[in-house]
């Protein structure tokens, strides 16, 4: 049951690799895969919402989904399952870039992506902002399968550790402002 679910895993990257990867297409992916790289695009995106005070406290949540998606992905999960990344193990998959981390599950660029989505989702004001953010989260988990360096397993779980992540700083961020005096503009508000 295992091995045919694995089979299934690795001939879905076997046939992106066939069919829908494309020579034009592959730089753009690439690049934009690459920006995940430890959640670079996230982190810039957090600081800059930090600087102006009517998005501080999206900011600061997205920050603080970060730092959780980092533990529960990159410090607990790989090194508690250590799963070989596809390249190395499905035959004639190619991977588009290279990974210096050899564990594949789940995918760390995805969970911090979606990490990030869900902990700005309900602290952006604006509808635009929000559907950016999770079609920005999509797009990379999308490309990790495109580039080849991740199994479609390793980024289902990595949308549902980065949700999880990103929930929890959310009602961290609030049980926090309950319990202190912050300023005004980083109190919690629904």
């Amino acid at each position: 049951m295992i091995e045919t679910f694995l089979n299934m895993d690795g001939g879905f990257l076997l046939w992106v690799q066939a069919f829908v990867r494309q020579l034009w297409l592959d730089p753009i992916v690439s690049f934009y895969t690459k920006l995940g790289d430890a959640g670079l695009m996230w982190i810039v995106l957090c600081v800059a919402l930090l600087i102006f005070p009517r998005t501080r406290r999206a900011g600061l949540c997205g920050a603080m989904a970060l730092v959780l998606s980092l533990l529960c992905t990159n410090v607990i999960l790989k090194n508690l399952f250590t799963r070989t990344r596809p390249w190395l193990v499905v035959e004639g998959l190619t991977a588009l870039v290279h990974e210096h981390d050899p564990n594949s599950f789940p995918s760390g660029h995805t969970s911090a992506s979606f990490a990030a989505a869900a902990a700005l989702w309900p602290t952006l004001r604006k509808k635009w902002a929000r559907v950016t953010v999770l079609v920005l989260a999509a797009l990379m988990a999308l490309s990790r399968l495109y580039v080849g360096v991740h199994f479609p397993s390793d980024v289902i779980v990595g949308v549902l550790v980065g949700l999880f992540c990103g929930w929890a700083a959310s009602k961290l961020l609030k049980l926090a402002e309950e319990k202190t005096d912050l300023p005004g503009k980083l109190r919690y508000s629904e």
